[in-house]
C-alpha cells in the first residue's frame, strides 16, 4: 500500500506538550489507512495575528516551515490556522496539494446551507476573516462574524477555561442562528477545536471544525490527484530555501531569548 505523509503546520513555536494539543485535532475525524499526518510548529511567529504587520510575519514563518516539504517526502501540506497564512506562497514553491482552513471551511459552509456565520473568540481576528471573504467573494454569504469576547491562548488552549469559555461561545453561536440568520457555524480559529463537540451538540445548525476539515480535504486531493492551478498560483522564479532556513534560525534564536 502506498502511503502518503501530510505536513500539518502549526503556526507557533510551541513545547511537545503543547503540540500535543494541535495533534488532538485528528481524534475529531475519521482518517484512511495509509495516510500519515506529521505536526510541525514554525521557529517564529507574531505574538498574535492582529495586524498586518503580523500577517507578514506570519506568512514568513510558515513560508520557511513548509518550504522544503515536498523535498522532505510529504504529499500535501495543511495550515493550521483560518488565516490561511503561508497558504499562497508555499502553492508558489510546491507542486504538492496545499490546504488552508480559512476558505476550505468557508466553502464547506455553503455545502450545508445557504449563509454561515464565523463564530470568533475575540474581535481582532475580524480582518483576517474579511480578507478571505473578500478573497472568495462571498461577503453576501456570511451572515456574522460573532466573537464571544474571550482573549485567545495559543498554547494551552482551552484547556481548564471550558467551563467559561464554551457557554460563553455557546450563547454567541445562537445569536449567530437566531439573530443573524446562519444556517451553519464556522469556528473561527482552530485553537477552538476543543469546543466543537459541545457547540454541535446544542446547536440546531452544523458546525464545522476547520482543522479536521483539512485533513480530510487533504485525503480526498490525493486520492483524486488534485493540486492547485498553476495557472492561479504561478511557481516562484527561484528557489530561496537558503535563506529562508537562515531566517527561520535566525527567528528561532530570538524566540527562544524572547
Amino acid at each position: 500500500m502506498t502511503m502518503h505523509r501530510v505536513l500539518v503546520i502549526v503556526p507557533f513555536p510551541m513545547s511537545a506538550e503543547n503540540l500535543e494539543k494541535r495533534r488532538a485535532q485528528l481524534r475529531a475525524v475519521r482518517l484512511v489507512e495509509g495516510v500519515s499526518f506529521e505536526f510541525r510548529p514554525v521557529a517564529f511567529a507574531p505574538s498574535g495575528y492582529v495586524s498586518q504587520h503580523d500577517s507578514v510575519l506570519a506568512d514568513l514563518g510558515i513560508l520557511a516551515a513548509g518550504v522544503n516539504a515536498q523535498a522532505e517526502g510529504f504529499d500535501a501540506v495543511c495550515i493550521d490556522t483560518m488565516s490561511d497564512s503561508g497558504m499562497t506562497p508555499l502553492r508558489a514553491a510546491l507542486d504538492i496539494p496545499v490546504i488552508g482552513p480559512g476558505r476550505h471551511a468557508m466553502l464547506s459552509a455553503l455545502m450545508l446551507g445557504e449563509r454561515f456565520s464565523i463564530l470568533a473568540m475575540w474581535d481582532k481576528w475580524r480582518h483576517l476573516y474579511a480578507k478571505t471573504l473578500a478573497d472568495l467573494g462571498l461577503g453576501d454569504k456570511c451572515a456574522s462574524v460573532r466573537a464571544a469576547g474571550l482573549r485567545p491562548d495559543n498554547q494551552s488552549l482551552l484547556g481548564g477555561k471550558e467551563d467559561e469559555t464554551f457557554p460563553a461561545l455557546h450563547r454567541a453561536a445562537l445569536q449567530c442562528v437566531e439573530e443573524d440568520g446562519a444556517d451553519v457555524i464556522v469556528l473561527g480559529s482552530t485553537t477552538m477545536h476543543e469546543a466543537h463537540g459541545y457547540l454541535a451538540e446544542r446547536l440546531p445548525v452544523p458546525v464545522i471544525n476547520p482543522g479536521p476539515l483539512t485533513y480530510r480535504m487533504a485525503i480526498a486531493a490525493l486520492g483524486l490527484g488534485h493540486r492547485h492551478s498553476r495557472r492561479a498560483y504561478p511557481a516562484a522564479a527561484t528557489s530561496e530555501t537558503a535563506r529562508l532556513r537562515a531566517l527561520a534560525e535566525a527567528g528561532a534564536v530570538l524566540t527562544e531569548r524572547g
